[in-house]
């Protein structure tokens, strides 16, 4: 597959793979400023939350290299200024703020260093952060290949692959790890409305891996499981609240509840850097409401009356007893949530 987020440290230009012209057209987006990089992050050039995460490390990067010239104190607000503008991007990821913040810190730390050498830290932390979530991302889907029955067909929301991640994929993860265990693995990708990742993204990552894969509506969820054609349903997460509450693309919350009531196994896929301690319930994850005209239109043709509102929420949250397990780097996490994220993210 084309590299999807690929930094040049020569020419100091970050190349994202525009996920909006796929899987018909394979083209770079070259970011050469902070700006263009908050526009790939609002304008779902990019997206799923550890992918944004190290995108917006390799935006600090380009934020701290253009404003380098400043004089020391100018620099410092002015950085504040526009790293602040670049975490407010999307709301719902907590991938973006943890990777700014830990960029944040960095800065800080060398508050007295000359900033060449804080450009180099940021460069070394970025590349570091997309190394190490393709690590994770591979360990995570080790331990959730496990629970996997053999043979299973396996539901998916949204997409959670290596497009969403660095590289391998948290639920897609998941799936490819148990794929080269048990080759008779198959997989159910929901197309996902509005933005279509599902049949865009998913079916295209998985199809250019060999793996075996069939869309579906996202309305026809019920009638597969009804039908005994679903054994297992994992998804990604953008964000993880201390209970266990779990936010992920719209429509996550109705396969939670169809699978819950069809006795099928419902499984999160996500980093501990997903999990925002300091938010105690899904209640309180913010919720983005993006352009209605995303579900109005089809690419620039309409399919609804231009003047009819719609809702365009991109995520809803699935409380936490519809989860069966939140498959972290560290193990399985199972209820009660409270207790066993705690003790995880403690370490």
């Amino acid at each position: 597959m084309h590299p999807h987020i690929s930094f040049d440290r020569h020419t100091m230009v970050l190349h994202l793979l525009d996920q909006r012209k796929l899987p018909l057209i394979e083209a770079d987006f070259c970011c050469k400023t902070v700006a263009d990089v908050q526009f790939a992050i609002k304008n779902m050039i990019v997206r799923g939350a550890p992918a944004i995460g190290v995108t917006a490390a390799f935006g600090c990067v380009l934020a701290l290299h253009e404003l380098a010239p400043l004089p020391k104190p100018a620099l410092d607000t002015a950085l504040h200024t526009v790293l602040y503008n670049l975490e407010t991007s999307r709301p719902t990821a907590i991938n973006l703020h943890w990777a700014i913040e830990h960029m944040r810190s960095i800065y800080y730390s060398l508050a007295h260093a000359p900033v060449e050498d804080i450009l180099a830290a940021f460069l070394d932390a970025a590349y570091n952060i997309q190394a190490e979530d393709i690590r994770i991302c591979e360990t995570l889907g080790q331990i959730g290949a496990s629970l996997i029955p053999q043979g299973a067909t396996i539901m998916t929301h949204c997409n959670a692959g290596a497009l969403a991640t660095a590289g391998y994929g948290t639920a897609l993860g998941v799936i490819r790890a148990a794929y080269a265990k048990d080759p008779t693995i198959k997989v159910i990708a929901n197309e996902t409305r509005p933005f279509l990742q599902g049949s865009r993204l998913t079916c295209y990552e998985l199809m250019q891996d060999g793996l075996p894969v069939t869309l579906a509506c996202d309305n026809a969820c019920a009638f597969l499981m009804s039908k005994g054609l679903v054994q297992c349903c994992v998804v990604g997460a953008d964000r993880i609240a201390a209970n266990g509450d779990t936010a992920n693309k719209i429509g996550t919350l109705g396969v939670a509840l169809l699978a819950h009531h069809f006795h099928i196994p419902f499984y999160v896929a996500a980093p501990l850097s997903t999990i925002d301690t300091q938010v105690t319930t899904g209640a309180n994850i913010p919720i983005e409401e993006r352009d209605p005209n995303e579900v109005k239109m089809l690419g620039n043709t309409p399919i609804s009356p231009l003047d009819v509102p719609a809702y365009n929420f991109a995520f809803d949250v699935t409380p936490n007893e519809y989860i069966t397990g939140i498959i972290t780097e560290v193990g399985v996490l199972t209820a009660p949530y409270d207790a066993s994220i705690a003790k995880a993210c403690l370490g």
